[in-house]
């Protein structure tokens, strides 16, 4: 088996994730890693036995990598991505992909040049709820969707970048974007979005602190979101969808999906690869078929999110073919 030697530019918590799960995937070694605070690139680089960048061009010059890993905060998106195409490397790059539509196409157009494995971190797709989900829908006519996303990260420091709109776009961009995806996922692609929000508890900062959202999907179905980060409740109120289909009713969320069987709730799940698992042996194979969260697509999903902003800001229905 060919050892695939991966890069990381960017070394926070998600990062640490991805690194931790490709630790225990044979064949794969996290050989360098970057951040612009030296520190917390010396801490995963001695866990992970890697060489410590603080400048991503540096870690890019190395000529022994196979793959890279950019997990960075939203702003930061572009010239990194950039950066790692032009060395013609494969990426997996955290969702969101971009602050803006520009940066987005933009880097989906160069990926497409470039012909390069992409995979963005939509790793709900992956599990196995979700394919049982989709194996259920399949063929049916899906009536409503409808999805939550509670919790409350929008709490502390209102400087931190995360409560900046012009940095990571309010909750929809940088932290629904995960709900928002899977109703596409599941629900088919949205032509028209119509958002309310508001400032209620969180005034501190200039990002909406309560989503209201109603979607309008390309197959005739229906939606609707409610998102806010000013919940003071534990996290079992993210990101869960409840599908209505012909008759029936499906709630789904990470762990399990819950189906009626002859009169009976039931809960069903299985196991399933990791989408790093999944992202690695595309690498090796050089085969993208298995990714379920190329590049291209998450542009879409950002375009929901982007939508939806407007929408609140302007006051009106947004198709998404003015954002895209």
């Amino acid at each position: 088996m060919r050892e695939i030697k991966i890069g990381f530019i960017g070394c926070g918590g998600n990062a640490n994730g991805h690194m931790n799960q490709l630790a225990g995937i044979e064949g794969a070694r996290v050989v360098a890693v970057c951040d612009v605070q030296a520190e917390r690139a010396q801490s995963a680089a001695e866990k992970h036995n890697a060489d410590p960048y603080t400048a991503h061009q540096a870690l890019l010059e190395r000529d022994d990598l196979d793959a890279v890993y950019l997990s960075l905060p939203v702003f930061v998106h572009g010239q990194p991505e950039f950066d790692v195409i032009e060395r013609g490397l494969p990426f997996f790059v955290e969702k969101p992909v971009a602050i803006n539509m520009d940066i987005a196409r933009e880097v989906e157009a160069a990926v497409a040049n470039a012909g390069l494995i992409t995979c963005v971190g939509y790793q709900l797709r992956y599990l196995g709820s979700t394919q049982i989900t989709q194996q259920i829908l399949h063929g049916r006519t899906i009536n409503m969707v409808v999805g939550k996303y509670w919790c409350s990260t929008g709490h502390g420091d209102p400087s931190a970048w995360l409560r900046q709109m012009n940095k990571s776009g309010g909750q929809l961009v940088e932290q629904a974007t995960h709900t928002i995806d899977m109703m596409r996922y599941m629900g088919g692609e949205v032509e028209t979005v119509y958002a309310m929000q508001a400032n209620r508890f969180l005034k501190e900062t200039d990002c909406p602190d309560a989503n209201s959202l109603s979607l309008q999907f390309t197959s005739g179905a229906i939606g609707s979101l409610t998102a806010t980060w000013a919940y003071a409740g534990d996290w079992s109120n993210a990101n869960i969808l409840d599908l209505l289909y012909e008759g029936e009713l499906l709630n789904w969320n990470p762990s399990r999906v819950l189906v009626q069987e002859d009169g009976e709730w039931v809960d069903k799940t299985k196991p399933s690869p990791t989408i790093d698992e999944i992202f690695v042996d595309a690498v090796r194979s050089g085969d993208a078929s298995s990714i379920l969260s190329p590049y291209s697509d998450a542009v879409k999903t950002l375009a929901i999110s982007l939508a939806a902003n407007l929408s609140a800001r302007e006051d009106r229905p947004i198709a998404i073919s003015e954002i895209l």
